[in-house]
């Protein structure tokens, strides 16, 4: 399978971090030991050195017609988010967009898929401190503060900064499934996902969690327990606290409750058995602690917006280009 070509846009004053995320996560993507999906290159409007926001001097071998070779583009925080682009870059997006290229605006590069009018009639995010700009300059877009990131069609935008590894982590689960996904933020050393609140296939995540040890080391154990009868006083009695105690922990430490918890690390659990596995569904249910398949589809449609088969469908081993099937 080819590898997807990715062109990164550069320019005066880019964020570095920005600039070097798509190349760490999706260089970092392999379905197979040795087997690169993406190839990522970097264009800026005039080839040459670039300066970006570390006092950093890049060289950039390449123009914007590098969008035009490219299946992905990808536009890097806009340094600030009151300059305009310049007509050449919108009409480079316009024509790639035209095109059904898919195109990722991370933080505040959503201003310049804006501007491009790339996200009328689209939901989109962006960073929570360009909100009120970014809604007063787009109204026909569908702003949505409360995610990591959106996809919307051909379009991806993430909220502010570090949300743009999210992103990147979506785009190879796209591609190449879960397993990868989850691979490729391991090595990064990283959550392969986070509470994000996302439509279609955007897996709730491990929380992040305060300095209670004792806390993750419970989460840690219902997360290898997901089969079994995992209750608020189960749990609550596992963490040595009070029902009330636990609750109010809990949602201090995830942002969550723990009936929203469990359920989205159960639906993670049966993303990986249908992409692994070819037990039943009945099975998986079973497995995933969620009993009966008809929970299982139930939560599935809540929270990936798809059934148990049409997953594994698209995303089991067997049909995953350059994946191997599990034989046993």
């Amino acid at each position: 399978m080819k590898p997807i070509r990715v062109a990164v846009l550069a320019f005066n004053g880019v964020s570095l971090f920005h600039l070097s995320v798509p190349g760490m996560v999706l260089g970092t993507a392999q379905s197979e030991p040795g087997e690169p999906q993406y190839e990522v290159s970097y264009c800026t409007e005039t080839p040459g050195m670039v300066s970006c926001d570390q006092g950093i001097d890049l060289a950039v071998a390449h123009g914007l017609e590098l969008m035009e070779a490219s299946d992905l583009i990808v536009i890097p925080s806009w340094g600030e988010q009151l300059v305009a682009a310049s007509t050449p870059l919108l009409r480079a997006l316009q024509q790639a967009n035209a095109q059904g290229k898919l195109i990722v605006g991370l933080c505040l590069g959503a201003f310049v898929l804006g501007e491009a009018g790339l996200l009328d009639g689209k939901e989109a995010t962006t960073h929570w401190a360009g909100r009120d700009e970014f809604s007063r300059r787009f109204p026909e877009v569908g702003f949505r503060p409360d995610v990591l990131y959106v996809s919307d069609g051909n379009i991806m935008t993430s909220a502010g900064t570090v949300a743009a590894i999210d992103c990147c982590l979506h785009l190879v689960r796209q591609r190449l499934g879960a397993d990868v996904a989850n691979r490729t933020a391991k090595m990064l050393v990283t959550p392969p996902h986070r509470q994000g609140g996302q439509a279609q296939y955007v897996e709730h995540p491990v929380p992040k969690l305060s300095s209670e040890t004792h806390l993750s080391d419970v989460l840690a154990w219902a997360r290898v327990n997901l089969a079994s009868d995992l209750s608020l006083d189960v749990m609550a009695d596992r963490a040595k606290m009070s029902r009330r105690t636990f609750t109010r922990r809990f949602r201090e430490a995830t942002g969550s409750t723990v009936s929203k918890w469990l359920n989205a690390q159960r639906v993670v659990r049966a993303q990986e058995l249908l992409e692994t596995t070819d037990l039943p569904i009945e099975c998986v249910a079973g497995e995933a602690g969620f009993g009966t398949p008809l929970s299982l589809r139930q939560q599935f449609g809540a929270q990936l917006g798809t059934s148990p088969s049409e997953y594994r469908r698209m995303f089991s081993r067997e049909t995953i280009p350059g994946g191997k099937a599990s034989g046993s």
